[in-house]
């Protein structure tokens, strides 16, 4: 007569000898916060696209600046200047310089300085294009929170994908452990002539299988642990598992109050909805485009040149300040119809964004209810399989019971332990079916936290 074992002990043939402390669901979480690379690129994307909306505003705000500079003039003939000049006392010629060639020496020097302020006090489509940056940052704000509710349940789905692997090769293990058995019974009960040789060949056949089955199962499990690992970034050869008593419940709430729910909470709808907002300050920009726009100009200036000299009298040069106070007022006239055009493709933005938001009110509408129906029949499905595994023990003891007196064969036996042992791994994988679409749901609805893994940790245990 076969026992049959809790499906939900950890296999230990393949990890590590030495025990190491199994990790749980809320340290793997923080982990995952800490290191997890798709978040830390969309927080580094976050924070470069919020930049865009700093630059706007800039727009806004009044420049100043400053400048100075210096110089140093000179001119002159490319070669001496000579002139014939007569010794009045003598008579003789004098050749006499009466210009020397160009040289730097002998430049003036010039320098200034000065400051500048501008200020934009009537600019409409500045200030739209503001407001449509601040929408924007707003949606991408409330889509960051979007990936990070999307990485607790990456988490979350990758840890149970291991426990789920964990449970199914136990189960395996058990199945061929199993056959093993039935195959040497077998064996033995034909030496003494008291079943036939093919009764062996398929108690052979079956613990074959069993055992292939097996090693597939144990290389899936290494491959939910290295996926666990890819998030994580760090290695964890054991986790805790979820407890025999964790409670199978049904939803609190009606499908209508998780829809309203979802309709107040949903993170998706929200940040369409600042998209769709941002479009629309963007249209009003493009629209102000061809609107008058006035400017404040403040300037000052300093400029000092070496005074100019001629028979005593200084003709020029000297130190001179200049200050200038202006309002520039711009009219857009004709710019060759590219503001009407920006126009129009602003006005086709708005009408996308409209329908994005209705397609993602839709899409949570049908996600929340299916959501909904998920976890009500995982509650059933649970229910049922749990009497499946009844079922099927009670079916497996009657058949070995008849095979033991002769008025069954191994191939009903074989093919009743399969049957029971397909029922154990159907029941592991919907009680982490249910996990998985309770935390689903809750994301449907935007109301996805890390408390709610916090809770669920709760009904961790370390391998007994």
């Amino acid at each position: 007569m076969t026992r049959i074992p809790s499906i939900l002990l950890l296999p230990a043939l393949w990890l590590a000898s030495v025990p190491a402390q199994a990790d749980d669901l809320f340290e793997i979480l923080q982990l995952a916060l800490d290191n997890d690379p798709v978040l830390q690129q969309a927080e580094a994307s976050y924070r470069a696209n919020r930049e865009t909306m700093i630059q706007t505003r800039s727009s806004l705000l009044p420049s100043f600046g400053a400048i100075g500079s210096t110089s140093r003039l000179s001119s002159g003939p490319t070669s001496d200047i000579y002139a014939d000049i007569t010794d009045p006392m003598t008579g003789e010629t004098m050749r006499v310089l009466r210009q020397e060639a160009h040289s730097f020496s002998n430049g003036v020097n010039n320098h200034n300085w000065g400051v500048s302020l501008n200020q934009s006090l009537l600019n409409l489509s500045n200030w739209y294009n503001f407001q449509s940056a601040q929408a924007t940052d707003r949606a991408a704000s409330v889509n960051l929170a979007a990936q990070e509710q999307e990485l607790i349940m990456r988490v979350a789905m990758a840890y149970f994908d291991v426990l789920r692997a964990l449970d199914t090769l136990e189960v395996n293990i058990q199945e061929e452990e199993a056959a093993q058995r039935s195959f040497e019974q077998t064996s033995q009960r034909e030496e003494v002539g008291l079943v036939a040789i093919t009764d062996v060949y398929d108690a052979q056949a079956a613990w074959d299988l069993a055992r292939n089955t097996t090693i597939l199962q144990a290389d899936i499990l290494r491959a939910r642990y290295e996926a666990l690992e890819a998030i994580t970034g760090e290695a964890h050869p054991e986790v805790e598992t979820l407890r025999d008593d964790f409670p199978i419940i049904n939803v609190d709430g009606s499908l209508e109050d998780w829809e309203a729910q979802a309709m107040d909470n949903s993170l998706a709808l929200t940040a369409a909805e600042f998209n769709l907002e941002a479009t629309r300050r963007a249209l009003q920009a493009r629209k102000s485009d061809r609107l008058p726009t006035i400017d404040f100009v403040g300037q000052f200036g300093h400029f000092v040149t070496q005074p100019i000299v001629s028979q005593g009298i200084q003709i020029g040069g000297g130190a001179s300040d200049r200050t200038q106070l202006a309002l520039n007022l711009t009219i857009p006239i004709y710019n060759g119809g590219i503001m009407r055009s920006r126009q129009r493709a602003a006005e086709y933005n708005v009408m996308a964004a409209e329908e994005s938001l209705e397609l993602t009110r839709r899409q949570l509408t049908q996600s929340i209810r299916n959501a909904y129906r998920r976890v009500a029949t995982d509650v059933l499905v649970i229910a049922q399989r749990q009497q499946s595994i009844t079922s099927a023990q009670s079916s497996l003891e009657a058949t070995e019971l008849g095979a033991e007196v002769g008025t069954r064969n191994i191939v009903e036996v074989l093919r009743a332990r399969e049957i029971l042992f397909r029922a154990l791994r159907a029941y592991a994988d919907a009680r982490y079916n249910y996990v998985i679409d309770s935390l689903l749901l809750k994301q449907a609805a935007g109301i996805l936290t890390p408390q709610d893994i916090i809770e669920l940790n709760a009904w961790l245990q370390e391998e007994e």
